[in-house]
C-alpha cells in the first residue's frame, strides 16, 4: 500500500521518513515517491494492505543501478494473538522502460534476480538499507 497511505500516524510517518532518508543519504540523486501506485480497482485489487510501499526514481537510467525506477515493499506480519505487528521482510524491484528487471527479496536468500542485475557496489549498499529498514521497523514500538 502506498506510504503515504500508511502513514495515519506520527510514529509511521516517523519510520516511513527514515526510510527515505536512509535511501537518500547513499543515492542522493534518487526523487521518492510515497504514491507509487495508481488509485484505480485493478491496482487496488492487486495492493497488499500489509505493507508500506516507497519508490524511488532516478534522473534517467542508473548504470550502478541498472533500472530508472526502485520500488520498496517492507511486508508485515500481524500477530492476532498478541497484536503485535512487526516487519518480516523487504522486497525491492528495479524497473526500466520494459518493466521489472530485476528483484531483491529479503525472505529467502538476499540474493538478486533478474535480467539486468544493480552492481555488485550497489547490491550491497541496498543490503544494508533492507536491514536497518528491519531495525526502525522492529524496535520494540508498537505500529
Amino acid at each position: 500500500m502506498n506510504a503515504a497511505e500508511q502513514a495515519t500516524n506520527l510514529e509511521l510517518a516517523s519510520k516511513i521518513a527514515t526510510v527515505v532518508n536512509l535511501f537518500k543519504f547513499e543515492f542522493p540523486d534518487a526523487k521518492s515517491d510515497l504514491k507509487p501506485w495508481q488509485n484505480d480497482p485493478e491496482t487496488r485489487e492487486l495492493i497488499d494492505p500489509e505493507s508500506i510501499d516507497i519508490g524511488f526514481h532516478f534522473p534517467g537510467i542508473s548504470k550502478s543501478w541498472r533500472s530508472r525506477s526502485i520500488l520498496i515493499q517492507i511486508r508485515f506480519y500481524q500477530d492476532s494473538i498478541n497484536k503485535s505487528r512487526r516487519a518480516i521482510g523487504i522486497e525491492v524491484s528495479g524497473f526500466d522502460h520494459r518493466g521489472q528487471v530485476w528483484q531483491l527479496s529479503t525472505v529467502d536468500q538476499w540474493n538478486f534476480l533478474g535480467e539486468s542485475l544493480p552492481s555488485p557496489d550497489v547490491g550491497e549498499k541496498l543490503k544494508q538499507i533492507c536491514r536497518q529498514i528491519l531495525e526502525v521497523f522492529n524496535l520494540n514500538t508498537p505500529l
